[in-house]
């Protein structure tokens, strides 16, 4: 706590001092002490409180007339309770005795002025700025913590611009709703400002990370000025007559990272012109921390679904646009095609970009994380989605190129979890890496690092670089389940596909052919590829692979085995690297309880597939609807499945994230 500010007193003249409503002035009742004097006693004006501090062990309470002991360790304490409306209308008397009957042997007298100074902010996350309510330099976590919130102004409100952040000025009244409000205090005589100055400042590194603009009122962009922000660290406000209050607005430049932990920190000071050298009465700071972004997992219902329309060597991919229309049809989900002409013939959309959102008590967005991967689809995000309540970031790395573990395909986030007695109500993010302690292919650090930083989601890296493309949804995915669980993780096991296929080859389909009905594929029976002891080899690889992931997953994430779903799926080795034998079933779109899912062209047992049937019977009974859709030519022959070539945009958490305890 700040020390209190100590006011000395004077026998032979009055002293006058300038007091901040409802803040403690110490009065130095000891500085000018009448000669003979053992006592003293204070009075004040009715708007003045005053209070005696000491040790009660040390000091008896007088009583009647309240004379104090001077050679004891007593302090006075005043507290104005009002603002003035004239210069010195609060009165404090200290009167000094010889003996408690004796006549004073003088008095000295304080005027004070009493005004209102304070910065405050949404410190109690209601959406709404509230007056002097707690702490407001501390930020605390949780759901009795306290603290101002801000949003990062990346979402364009003004077409054909860049993000809101970039401009210097206002661009649109609507842009007000992106920042949040913040109101100084400053009622006082007007005669008082004469010869005292409000100072409004933000420390050097703060300054680069947000922007602060002082509203006059009006509907006239003219009326809103930038005051802090780059290259501003220090504004002396102008204080209209008569003005009590004054409104700002404050908005976030940048996201929480490696070297900003999201907290900002204003102040502002009551400072006296009077001396040749300017004194600082009172200080009072708000603090804020920057909404981080948030990812959404499958869990969370669908929105928009998005796939890029393409053209290859086969064609159009008009079918797998119809399958996705009707997926989305059912799951009453919008539909977004983006056309050749923003893709450039590239549909790895899932790669180029991710979802997310943030959010403060007064405000909420989407948000478009784009990835450093700048393939055919690096300007879609910004051209096409960012706009007004849409906001847009992105992490570029440095001086090198990006591998293909910095495609978001490679990045996933579970549903809410809870680890022991640690909660994760918004889930972890899933990354994949190399194996621990070993070379290997890694996601770029810019992004590992943004990603940590947000702190809500504290991701978990995993290890897929045993994959040729090297991406976690190529063996994972997570479903939402109608029982009390709520979910179950999916992963993909070479070994659950190999116990499928020699129980049915013991039921006599051994012939039963891979691939069956596949122009542009060699069918391969159940007897030749359990016969194949390269590819059993491949498939025990991949699933001690898979396995280690999967302890992992049961740790990081507080996962039971039944928990888990094992997907039939079988990989080949080419060279180091695995690839999905048949098209990779976990690599799936999760709309709501309706699951798109490539179609695996598995062996035919009466007339059905069997690998099909193994899923519906594993994932239906869950409460969700299998869906298969043919992808082979157009995906999966390009290393890649339905999860890559779609994106989703999902709703927002219920639970706010300032609740949470990172």
């Amino acid at each position: 706590m700040a020390p209190k500010r100590a006011v000395k007193l004077s026998l032979k003249k009055p002293t006058h001092a300038v007091c901040v409503v409802g803040v403690e002035t110490l009065v130095d009742v000891h500085s000018d002490v009448p000669k003979g004097a053992n006592t003293f006693g204070v009075s004040g004006s009715s708007e003045v409180k005053i209070y005696m501090v000491y040790d009660p062990a040390r000091v008896a309470e007088p009583t009647g007339r309240a004379h104090w002991p001077l050679d004891a360790n007593v302090d006075v304490v005043v507290v104005a309770d009002k603002v003035s409306k004239d210069l010195n209308d609060l009165k404090v008397k200290v009167s000094y005795f010889e003996s408690p009957e004796a006549r004073a042997l003088g008095h000295s007298v304080l005027y004070l002025t009493g005004v209102d100074v304070s910065l405050d902010a949404d410190t109690g996350r209601t959406g709404k700025v509230k007056k002097g309510s707690g702490d407001k330099k501390t930020w605390r976590w949780g759901s009795g913590g306290s603290g101002a919130i801000l949003l990062v102004n990346c979402d364009r409100d003004v077409h054909g611009s860049r993000e809101d952040l970039h401009a210097s000025h206002l661009r649109s009244l609507e842009d007000l709703q992106d920042m949040s409000p913040m109101v100084l205090s400053c009622g006082g005589p007007d005669e008082l400002f004469e010869s005292h100055k409000l100072v409004l400042k933000v420390s050097l590194p703060d300054s680069r990370r947000l922007r602060v603009f002082c509203a006059r009122g009006g509907t006239s962009l003219s009326n809103y000025k930038q005051v802090l922000g780059p290259h501003h660290e220090v504004y002396e406000v102008e204080r209209h007559p008569g003005e009590s209050d004054i409104q700002f607005y404050v908005e976030g430049l940048v996201f929480p990272d490696t070297n900003f932990s999201g907290l900002i920190s204003l102040s502002v000071s009551l400072v006296s012109t009077e001396a040749l050298s300017e004194v600082s009465l009172f200080t009072d700071s708000v603090t804020f921390r920057v909404a981080p972004w948030i990812m959404t997992p499958n869990t969370q219902p669908p929105l928009e679904l998005y796939v890029c329309s393409v053209t290859d060597a086969h064609g159009r991919n008009d079918k797998f646009l119809e399958d996705m229309a009707h997926l989305a049809l059912k799951a009453s989900c919008k539909l977004v095609v983006c056309p050749r002409v923003d893709n450039n013939n590239d549909r790895w959309i899932q790669d180029e970009m991710e979802f997310g959102y943030i959010e403060a008590p007064h405000k909420s967005f989407p948000v478009v994380f784009d990835s450093p991967r700048n393939r055919g689809l690096r300007d879609y995000a910004l051209k096409k989605i960012l706009g007004p309540d849409f906001g847009y970031v992105t992490r570029e790395i440095q001086h090198a190129g990006a591998s293909g573990l910095d495609s978001f395909g490679n990045l996933d986030v579970s549903p809410p979890v809870k680890v022991g007695n640690k909660e994760y109500p918004l889930g972890r993010i899933l990354i994949g890496g190399n194996f621990p302690k070993s070379s290997g292919r890694r996601m770029a650090r810019v992004v590992r690092d943004f990603l940590q930083a947000q702190q809500v989601q504290a991701p978990v890296e995993l290890y897929s670089d045993w994959l040729s493309v090297g991406h976690v949804d190529e063996f994972l995915s997570f479903v939402p389940t109608s029982d009390q669980k709520g979910f179950r993780l999916l992963l993909a096991s070479p070994t659950a596909c190999l116990r499928l296929f020699q129980e049915l080859k013991e039921k006599g389909y051994g012939e039963a052919a891979q691939f069956d009905g596949l122009k542009h594929k060699t069918k391969r029976s159940i007897n030749d590829i359990l016969a194949d002891r390269h590819l059993r080899r491949d498939s025990a690889h991949v699933q001690e692979c898979i396995d280690w992931n999967r302890d992992v997953l049961k740790r990081e994430l507080g996962l039971s085995e039944s928990d888990i779903v094992d997907i039939p799926q079988l990989f080949s080795l080419k060279g180091a690297y695995a690839e999905a034998f048949f098209p990779d079933m976990v690599n799936m779109v999760v709309l709501g309880k309706y699951l798109g899912i490539p179609k695996p062209f598995g062996p035919l047992i009466n007339g059905r597939c069997c690998l099909e049937e193994k899923v519906r019977a594993l994932l239906e009974p869950l409460g969700l609807h299998c869906i298969f859709i043919d992808d082979f030519l157009s995906y999966h022959q390009l290393l890649g499945e339905i999860h890559c070539g779609t994106n989703v945009r999902r709703k927002p958490f219920s639970f706010r994230w300032w609740n949470s305890v990172p």
